[in-house]
């Protein structure tokens, strides 16, 4: 019953099945229990509306929790929300930290800002993330 990877699986099913409340209330407990992955899953519920109101700043809370827990894809949806909004040098250590953590995305990434915006990210910087 305090099993948060059961908890955030039986989300999964649910939101599978397009139960978006009965995920909510299921991801809810896992990550009140401290699992990453049910904070990310929360994440897109809070930006999709589904099961709930769509909230931007819940979004954000349960990103930066799935971050924090070491979750590199949402470290990666982090640093495009940092882009999106103009915080390219922000954006920009998001994905060094993901990139080092082994996420294709965030590569893929630095290696576009370091070839299309001059000076952002530095040859040493980019070969540090890809070397981790």
């Amino acid at each position: 019953a305090n099993d948060p990877v059961a908890l955030c699986q039986e989300g999964g099913v649910q939101e599978e099945k397009g139960n978006y409340q009965s995920a909510f209330g299921w991801y809810s407990k896992a990550a009140e229990l401290g699992d990453v992955e049910a904070h990310f899953e929360l994440s897109h519920l809070y930006r999709d509306g589904h099961g709930v109101e769509k909230d931007g700043g819940k979004e954000m809370y349960h990103l930066k929790e799935a971050a924090i827990g070491g979750l590199p894809r949402a470290r990666y949806k982090l640093g495009i929300g940092e882009w999106n909004n103009g915080k390219a040098e922000r954006a920009v250590k998001h994905w060094i930290i993901s990139a080092t953590q082994g996420d294709d995305d965030s590569i893929n990434e630095l290696m576009t800002v370091f070839r299309e915006e001059d000076g952002m990210i530095s040859k040493d910087d980019l070969a540090a993330a890809l070397r981790a």
